[in-house]
């Protein structure tokens, strides 16, 4: 059986199913698929029919996307169908199920030709069951901790980042510690629409749709205005606000599809901004500034999305001292601030790391679950959007 590349029309397509059957009080998992097996297969309706061994199934001869939804909804009204395998000819093979188990097994059991067993699961319902999410920069860091505490709950989690070893690393590592596939790598750089593009297409294809954008993909070079250049600016400034437009630009067609065919769901996009998105930083101008224009962003956008349900909202952790980002021996931040002398008097990076503990009221840096707390907080509720909520340890404290 030889892969074939999947249209990019599926993310026109799928998520409108998946909302179609999450109107009716379903959590489903899609799964897309497509081979010149398949292809053979989807030439006529007998073929497919043949050989679906007691698999409920549902053969589609449409190529345009709302008559390929109007089909499925046609099928789904009349006779209720929640689960199993549909052949969309010229297009792709699609397993439905409540976890990808179960859609991996539709979809193994009909290409061998196989009679249909139905594996016994034992699920667990978490606080984001079988919610789709994406998180940028979900390697390291903040973006980690968030994919391993949402894939806990019951979620499934695409990881996008630009490092490839890193990345599947987590993905081995979290899937592994899940004893099941809750976790999908897929290399992406932020700063460029065609990789988002493929990001949010490898994510429709592996899970069906897109429920949460966690937009946490972010870095810092830290320098004064005589140390700072212009290329370090921009890329500060490319990373972490222009690649925070590119994702929501990208994102959305699937979550307004997905409005589109149930208008009682509820989506989010949640930033991850920084303190220094609600305070100027000494000597940090870059990135301060990058994160105040998000702030910008995560409530303009608010206001154009949200007769979408799409609620969009900024988390702005305090620091994370435990991270990459502030503790690399060589990047770090505890390191850039010693050489470029931001804190008079300190002889090392230990010296570092206790000026700023101590201006924390907590006593102790922000962690992976501080934020994850607030993130839960803001995909439960309805009635919030355009907010940039400090979770500081008390360093910043809204008027």
């Amino acid at each position: 059986m030889k892969a074939l590349p999947l249209d990019p029309k599926i993310t026109s397509v799928i998520p409108a199913i998946r909302a179609l059957l999450t109107q009716s009080g379903l959590s489903p998992v899609i799964k897309c698929n497509y081979s010149d097996q398949i292809a053979a297969i989807g030439k006529s309706k007998k073929k497919f029919e043949d050989i679906l061994n007691g698999i409920d199934g549902l053969y589609i001869n449409e190529s345009i996307p709302e008559k390929i939804i109007g089909a499925f909804n046609n099928r789904h009204s009349e006779s209720n169908f929640t689960s199993g395998i549909i052949c969309i000819k010229d297009l792709c093979l699609a397993g439905i199920g409540f976890s990808a188990e179960e859609v991996s097994h539709y979809l193994g059991e009909f290409l061998k030709g196989s009679t249909l067993s139905i594996p016994n699961e034992n699920i667990k319902n978490g606080r984001v069951q079988n919610m789709v999410f994406i998180v940028t920069g979900g390697a390291l860091g903040f973006g980690r901790g968030i994919v391993e505490e949402m894939v806990d709950e019951g979620g499934y989690v695409v990881i996008a980042d630009n490092n490839r070893e890193e990345g599947l690393k987590t993905e081995s590592e979290i899937n592994a510690r899940a004893g099941k596939k809750r976790a999908l790598f897929v290399e992406c750089d932020v700063t460029n629409p065609g990789s988002v593009t493929n990001l949010v297409f490898e994510t429709v294809k592996e899970f069906g749709g897109l429920d949460v954008l966690v937009s946490n993909a972010g870095v810092l070079k830290a320098g004064g205005l005589e140390e700072m250049d212009e290329k370090s600016f921009s890329f500060v400034t490319d990373v972490n606000y222009k690649g925070f437009f590119i994702c929501t630009k990208y994102c959305t067609p699937v979550m307004k599809l997905q409005h589109q065919y149930n208008t009682s769901m509820y989506m989010d996009i949640i930033q991850v901004n920084s303190k220094s998105g609600l305070a100027g930083s000494n000597r940090n101008f870059a990135y301060a500034g990058s994160k105040f224009g998000s702030i910008g962003l995560v409530q303009s956008f608010a206001l154009e999305l949200v007769p979408y349900h799409i609620k969009v909202n900024a988390v702005c952790p305090g620091n994370y001292f435990e991270g990459p980002l502030w503790s690399d021996p060589k990047d770090g931040l505890f390191a850039q601030y010693l050489n470029t002398g931001k804190v008079p008097g300190a002889k090392n990076i230990s010296d570092v790391k206790k000026f700023y503990e101590s201006k924390v009221p907590m006593g102790r840096g922000c962690t992976p679950k501080d934020i994850v707390k607030t993130i839960f907080y803001l995909i439960d509720q309805e009635y919030e959007t355009g907010q940039a909520i400090p979770v500081t340890g008390g360093q910043i404290m809204l008027n």
